[in-house]
């Protein structure tokens, strides 16, 4: 038996009574069936001669009562055989479960969501075969035909011999051809059938985006390939389904005939009456029953080792983190987590994705994150989470309580991850709010929190008003993926749901994404407001309103380029004052737009307006210009002139977005993340 197959079997190990008395009852069905069919032949025939009432009654009683007892046995049967494989799916189910808990998020990459979603439903489905039309009717199957061939033989010497063969060409060589026949598609379906959920579930949660792009027919036309592909395997399963169908019919058709032909010899020569000869007859047609869905179970039973291994991929695959033997005592709070000189690579061997760095946070502290795409910013949460472990360094949690040590502190590693993410709480970027009540979305974090706590975090984070202007308050539904929230407000209830879990470490990460400025710096002030007292890392792209932490350490390429306040990066040169002079260049220049448009609505004379650059002109876009300031005074030493007021005064020039130079030149600010030799950093 297949290893993967053999786990799943090892599983039904307590329950072995249950799979004897399975294998018992299917034994004694298939039984009651063969007898059966024989000793109706035995009643017709004697029959046939006219005997007294007495002679038929126990025949006739004997019918019955195989009637009734192939039925009963056959339900016992299937009872207990449901019964164990229910029990091991309910087993692989939830050892599926707790393992894609434990691999979520940095070990997941490697399956897609759909393709995990088929794993988990109709891949550990196929493995009941093997215990349905696996187990037990092999084993039903030995013992029926066994007493089939020997009830044949004590009728017809060569007749038993003969049936034995038969039933051992339709247990066994025609289930091999089947097998042969079906081998590629068994072997291709399970993964076909993930490839299919994977793509449906990429048209329909990407529709949107499809339809913005005008991707749809390409992406309806990957549906339409890999439904053609399980369709492909499908016929081939069929045709094997008929091949098994026509093979079981002519091998138990041909020994049929043996030993109907060796039964009649028989009877010619006077060796047997025919009664023996009917009964024997229909016993070895009816044995054929005990054979009859093996070749189909052997189909069944690849498709399953199939699906038992793509489960083992799942189950087997490597920890992101590696779990203590014991969980070292989380130090009281109030806590501090120090990171020193901390590297991680997402891959044995691979590159670096933070190198080097240090952070310390405590209580009521602020640190922003910041930098180019890819730089590292999320994997440093990921590190706080214990998401993934480190590959050099060290990730200290020094309790500051009374009576500990000065000094003393535990490694984040010692702690279980379980135990580590109850010190580090997360809003992410895109919260998942599941469809369910505002209530039930909270009390995630915490189950048992009361109505009361809950209208407490809930004006804490600003969404009182929200709430109390909804008809059914904290009970309202927020339906899929909380379609019924804003921007805002999905990230201000993400937001109380981790303030509920009481988190010492705070982790906001990109909280104003895809909202406008005005929003995402309200949105930033109530949830800096709602963490005081807590340890807050932001991670953001997003400069504004940094002038509000602590620390900004600055990660390029997974180490620290730059770190200090927003003063002092202002104050010294390199990719914080650059990004950030460009920004404020960016949004003048949209601002001087909005205000010339204003003008132009107000019908001053055109002499008083400002020639604003991106302005269309007969059809064309005019290049972006920069305006001068009185006195040469460099226009990234304040804001530019705003409104006609002066401007007039200004001739306007063109200009790149950059850094003016002391001598009055210009040089180009560096592109995000983009190194002097214009390559980009891998991270």
């Amino acid at each position: 038996m297949n290893g993967s197959l053999w786990s799943l079997a090892k599983l039904a190990w307590p329950a072995r009574g249950r799979v004897l008395a399975a294998a018992a009852a299917g034994a004694l069905a298939t039984g009651c069936a063969i007898a059966l069919l024989g000793v109706s032949g035995f009643l017709l025939a004697r029959a046939s001669e006219h005997p007294g009432v007495a002679a038929l009654s126990v025949a006739v009683v004997a019918v019955r009562g195989l009637s009734l007892g192939r039925g009963l046995f056959r339900y016992g049967e299937r009872l207990a055989a449901h019964d164990v494989a229910f029990r091991v799916l309910a087993k692989v189910r939830v050892a599926i479960w707790r393992r894609l808990e434990a691999l979520a998020p940095a070990g997941l990459p490697a399956f897609h969501s759909g393709d995990l979603l088929t794993r988990l439903v109709a891949d550990v489905d196929a493995t009941q075969d093997l215990f349905i039309r696996g187990i037990t009717p092999a084993i039903a199957a030995c013992l029926a035909g066994s007493g089939a061939v020997f009830a044949c033989a004590a009728l017809i010497g060569p007749g038993g011999a003969l049936l034995a063969a038969g039933l051992l060409a339709g247990g066994i060589l025609v289930p091999v051809a089947c097998l042969v026949t079906a081998r590629a598609s068994a072997r291709r379906t399970a993964s076909a059938r993930g490839m299919l959920a994977a793509t449906i579930t990429d048209l329909l949660t990407g529709a949107a985006d499809l339809s913005a792009f005008g991707a749809v027919r390409r992406a309806e036309a990957a549906a339409a390939a890999a439904s053609r592909s399980l369709t492909r395997l499908a016929a081939r399963d069929a045709t094997a389904a008929g091949l098994r169908s026509g093979l079981s019919t002519l091998v138990a058709g041909l020994t049929v005939w043996g030993v109907l032909l060796l039964g009649v010899a028989g009877a010619g020569a006077g060796t047997i009456s025919k009664v023996p000869l009917a009964a024997a007859t229909l016993t070895a047609l009816a044995a054929f029953e005990a054979v009859g869905g093996l070749p189909a179970a052997v189909v069944a039973l690849r498709h399953a080792k199939s699906s038992a291994d793509r489960i083992a991929e799942v189950i087997s695959a490597p920890d992101p983190v590696t779990e203590p033997r014991s969980s070292a005592t989380t130090p009281a709070r109030p806590v501090t987590v120090s990171l020193r000189d901390v590297k991680v690579r997402y891959v044995r061997g691979g590159p670096f994705v933070l190198d080097g760095v240090s952070l310390d946070l405590k209580p009521g502290r602020r640190v922003a994150l910041v930098g180019p795409n890819g730089a590292g910013k999320s994997t440093v949460a990921a590190v706080l989470l214990r998401f993934i472990d480190l590959a050099g360094g060290s990730a200290v949690v020094t309790g500051q309580g009374a009576g500990q040590a000065e000094g003393a502190g535990t490694a984040l590693a010692d702690l279980r991850a379980d135990e580590a993410r109850k010190l580090a709480g997360g809003c992410p970027q895109d919260p998942h709010l599941f469809n369910a009540t505002i209530a039930e979305n909270l009390r995630i974090a915490a189950p048992g929190a009361s109505d009361t706590e809950l209208a407490a975090v809930i004006d804490r984070v600003g969404l009182s008003g929200w709430i109390a202007s909804l008809p059914a308050g904290l009970a309202t539904h927020l339906g899929e993926n909380g379609a019924a929230a804003s921007g805002g407000q999905r990230q201000r209830i993400a937001l109380a749901r981790a303030l509920l879990a009481d988190p010492a470490i705070l982790i906001l990460d990109e909280p104003g994404t895809h909202l406008d400025a005005e929003t995402r710096g309200q949105l930033m002030a109530d949830l800096l407001r709602a963490a005081q007292g807590l340890a807050v890392l932001l991670i953001s792209h997003d400069l504004d309103g940094l002038d509000q932490m602590d620390e900004v350490v600055v990660l390029d390429g997974g180490r620290v380029v730059q770190r200090g306040t927003h003063a002092e990066l202002m104050a010294a040169d390199g990719w914080y004052r650059r990004v950030k002079l460009r920004s404020a260049v960016a949004a003048a220049e949209f601002g001087l737009q909005h205000v010339h448009r204003l003008e132009e609505r107000r019908a001053l004379p055109r002499s008083k307006l400002v020639e604003h650059p991106g302005e269309r002109l007969g059809g064309t876009v005019q290049p972006f210009v920069e305006q001068s300031l009185p006195g040469g005074r460099d226009p990234h030493d304040g804001a530019p002139p705003v409104g006609g007021i002066g401007a007039a005064e200004h001739e306007a020039r063109p200009v790149e977005i950059g850094e003016h130079t002391a001598d009055g030149g210009h040089r180009e600010v560096e592109p995000l993340g983009q190194a002097a030799d214009g390559k980009r950093p891998v991270t």
